[in-house]
């Protein structure tokens, strides 16, 4: 004689049961998940490769700053409150930015326009990683050094990204300064002041910001457009933007070659500078004359600004 399976309200109990025995088991796994995601998200939320580009100019000045190597726990306390101030910086730009990046293709994935993240978690984690570097920079290495990382938070937040972005062709030019003051941290964390020397390699930041950025802006017109963004290839034209790229080129390598002049560099740094500057200057000939693309010259100036810096480290410990 075959079973009749089980029916009626002993079924439906044990059903019952089963379900709040996996219940418990899958909550955990999709809070592990929800966990992970957000942490992603605001991790992407600093755009940590923008902050390795800018940290690789800090380490080779406070070399030439000590003179030689300045200890391993100056270095990593200095960098780890440049990425904290640089981190905060950058979530309180991508918060402020959330309508235009939702625009264009090039960051509708970021976290806020995607969805990731909200505005409130966004606004959060920039004043938290900005307020935690300065007092970390404050308590660790010094009072120079905070102030300064707290000035380019400051600078980069209110002045480029609130008040010049979408106002001036000129947004970028001015706006960089922001991100040239790592090298004044860097000689401020081991000096506790500033000479000429850290001042000039500001400046070449500060020269080399434009022909790198504007290389992006002239593949991304169309997107900066839609965005109504006034980037120099939307207002100006691409021809106009090609010429002001090689301008800069120029003006950034007569900068660099200055090095020597505040007193701590030497032949090693120089023959870099003058070797890599004439190789910037012929990529960025070459897309003036339309013979180069300008991504070219985007991933070439990040490639100069390594060698740069990395000869301005060599300079003092050969």
């Amino acid at each position: 004689m075959t079973e009749r399976p089980l029916s009626g309200p002993l079924t439906l109990e044990r059903t019952a049961a089963s379900q709040a025995e996996a219940t418990p088991a899958a909550a955990p796994a999709a809070t592990r998940r929800r966990v992970i995601a957000v942490a992603a998200a605001l991790w992407e939320l600093t755009k940590p490769g923008i902050i390795g580009l800018l940290l690789v100019t800090t380490v080779p000045t406070m070399v030439v700053a000590a003179g030689g190597w300045p200890g391993l726990d100056l270095i990593l306390l200095t960098l780890l409150g440049g990425v904290l101030t640089a981190g905060g910086a950058n979530a309180l730009n991508q918060w402020f930015d959330r309508d235009v990046d939702a625009i264009m293709d090039r960051t509708a994935g970021r976290p806020l326009p995607s969805g990731a993240l909200q505005p409130w978690q966004a606004l959060c984690w920039g004043v938290m990683l900005a307020a935690l570097g300065g007092v970390q920079l404050a308590l660790t290495v010094n009072l120079p050094a905070a102030l300064l990382a707290e000035a380019a938070v400051l600078f980069y937040v209110l002045v480029y990204t609130m008040l010049l972005k979408r106002r001036t062709t000129q947004n970028i030019v001015i706006g960089g300064a922001a991100g040239a003051i790592p090298p004044l941290v860097g000689w401020a964390a081991v000096t506790g002041e500033l000479t000429w020397t850290p001042v000039i390699l500001f400046l070449i930041i500060f020269m080399w910001t434009p022909p790198h950025f504007w290389a992006l802006a002239l593949k991304y017109r169309e997107d900066y457009a839609k965005a109504k963004i006034p980037m120099l290839p939307v207002v100006s034209g691409e021809r106009e933007t090609r010429r002001q790229l090689l301008i800069y080129s120029v003006g950034l390598v007569v900068v660099s070659l200055l090095g020597p002049a505040g007193g701590h560099l030497s032949w090693c740094y120089e023959a870099v500078a003058g070797i890599g500057g004439a190789a910037f200057i012929w990529v960025a000939w070459q897309v003036w004359r339309e013979r180069a693309a300008p991504m070219r010259l985007f991933f070439v100036s990040i490639a100069y600004l390594f060698v740069l810096f990395a000869a301005v480290g060599l300079d003092v410990l050969v």
